[in-house]
């Protein structure tokens, strides 16, 4: 079988990969995030801004600002990949330490199987109600479970087979979701009025809180990418210049203004003429009531394709980030499948036993405000180090060893870990999501949800003190040491020597050996003891 073939199993894992084998461009980068994004997912934010009550121009304004201020925060992530050649994650332990890494690895893994599920629901929603206004087919549990099943292993079976694969099939995607898209314009331009005033103006009393609250939506979506994107940046060779790349994210979240403003568009119809499903939160469901008959088909197509699209790049990065908690037990194939399994049952537990299609939006959120101060962190460390990067140190916790330039304590780095954990908590406080979650201060700015922004600013200030306050090992930061920062006293310049797990193993060995010989010696020496009193005893008696 040729090595470029799409059904290859991809052998790499998250060890770096080798210049060689680097075959992608920053425009194999723009498909996959674009094409992740180019579904009735992305649609379905695209109508909070009128669910919260905004008119189509303050819906415009939200969409555009949230996607840019996601989009600049998330462009400069797309440099690890390159840089290290492997997931973000793996890189984070350049920054958190090469145990700290794992709270890459955790968030990572969860935001997936909550943005899956997500995708499988509603692209399931959509093809199940397009047939059945095109075929007739009935709107069941067993019906939905058929859609849900067929989308899960179609996603799963493309993950396993790995990057080359979920390229080709995203490839298609970009184009063909963006022309039905397009198709769906014309089918709805008749009846969209841009005029549409919403229930909330501006000057009202709860314009303000809807609006901040539609603008952090949108921004949840290029922030939802924080720590995968390095599993598809990390086949870009590394002398690829850094401008490509980081344009190459940005375009990739503008383009999403296609779904966004269609989500939007379409929205304001639904409110107009098929009022009820936006006060019950359904767009997938008004969306079909609304619609012409003749599209009903594109409608089918477009969850089949977006369905696989936002799938496939949600997913992909679980196998790489599980078998890089796990690497004895665990390699991508086999970490996929497992996190693959257990998503697909809770898709199906989450649907029908549960009804947790709402609390897992809410539960996305939740993620991002965990996952943005992390994003800081790694962004400001990218530029205090001026991107330097020690990448055989990196992978010393997956290979089972300890030590390197990136052990720190015992390997979490408390300068990071202390900026992130009081920032995401902190944060977490400040969510205001009415009727789903509100913090313990989600009131505190007027019924403004400011958690993003919390969480983002706090880390900022905290990292950069403690970088200041307590300087990291000059080692960290090459030869051309640290960037805006002050320089630690010379004993920071101790680098711990690496241990393989070879010679842990043989010193856990050779410790339990000397271990039992200590053991033998005392009984040993017991048992003489014992003897000499039991002489002693008969000299008495005697």
């Amino acid at each position: 079988m040729s090595s470029n073939s799409i059904t290859q199993v991809e052998t790499f894992g998250f060890e770096r990969i080798p210049d060689r084998s680097r075959y992608a461009r920053p425009i194999d980068l723009f498909r996959l995030l674009f094409g992740g994004c180019n579904t009735f997912s992305t649609s379905v934010l695209g109508s909070f801004p009128v669910l919260l009550g905004l008119s189509f121009k303050a819906g415009v304004y939200s969409i555009v600002l949230g996607v840019v201020i996601g989009s600049c925060i998330l462009a400069p992530m797309g440099l690890f990949g390159p840089r290290n050649g492997t997931s973000d994650p793996v890189s984070s332990g350049a920054h958190f330490g090469i145990h700290g890494r794992i709270v890459g690895s955790f968030l990572a893994v969860l935001t997936a199987v909550a943005f899956f599920s997500l995708a499988v629901w509603s692209s399931g929603d959509a093809l199940v109600g397009g047939a059945n206004h095109l075929l007739g087919l009935p709107v069941n549990w067993m019906t939905l479970s058929f859609a849900y099943g067929l989308f899960a292993v179609l996603v799963l079976t493309v993950c396993v087979y790995g990057f080359r694969f979920m390229l080709w099939v995203n490839k298609i995607a970009v184009w063909a979701a963006s022309l039905l898209f397009v198709v769906g314009i014309v089918a709805f331009a008749g009846p969209f009025n841009s005029a549409y005033a919403g229930k909330v103006a501006l000057g009202s009393v709860g314009f303000w809180p809807a609006f901040v609250s539609a603008v952090l939506v949108a921004m949840s979506n290029p922030v939802s990418f924080a720590c995968t994107l390095g599993d598809w940046a990390r086949y870009i060779p590394q002398n690829t210049p850094k401008k490509r790349t980081i344009l190459a994210v940005m375009l990739a979240q503008l383009a999403t203004f296609v779904p966004f403003f269609f989500g939007l568009a379409t929205a304001t119809i639904i409110a107009s003429k098929a009022p009820d499903f936006i006060a019950s939160n359904n767009y997938v469901g008004g969306l079909l009531a609304i619609s012409p008959n003749w599209f009903f088909l594109p409608v089918c197509l477009i969850a089949i394709i977006g369905g696989m699209s936002t799938g496939t790049t949600a997913l992909y990065g679980t196998g790489l980030d599980m078998s890089s908690m796990f690497p004895k037990f665990l390699n991508r194939v086999r970490a996929t499948l497992l996190i693959g399994s257990l998503a697909i049952g809770f898709i199906f537990l989450g649907r029908f036993a549960f009804n947790l299609v709402e609390s897992v939006s809410t539960f996305s959120v939740l993620i991002n405000v965990c996952s943005c101060p992390w994003m800081v962190i790694m962004i400001i460390g990218f530029v205090t180090r001026r991107g330097f990067y020690l990448s055989d140190d990196l992978q010393v916790f997956n290979r089972g060893g300890r030590g390197g330039h990136y052990w720190f304590t015992h390997g979490w780095n408390w300068r990071a870990m202390g900026a992130w954990i009081p920032s995401a908590v902190i944060g977490l406080c400040f969510v205001n999501l009415p009727d789903q979650f509100v913090g313990p201060l989600g009131q505190l700015a007027g019924g403004l949800d400011i958690s993003m922004p919390v969480s983002l600013t706090l880390a900022c200030a905290l990292y950069i003190a403690l970088l200041q306050c307590f300087p990291e090992p000059d080692g960290v930061y090459g030869p051309l040491g640290r960037r805006w920062l002050r320089s630690g006293p010379q004993r920071n310049a101790t680098v711990h020597p690496v241990v393989p797990a070879t010679r842990l193993k043989a010193g856990g060995a050779q410790m339990k050996t000397q271990m039992k010989t200590q053991m033998k010696t005392q009984a040993q020496q017991r048992a003489v003891r014992r003897e000499r009193e039991e002489v002693l005893d008969t000299q008495d008696a005697g």
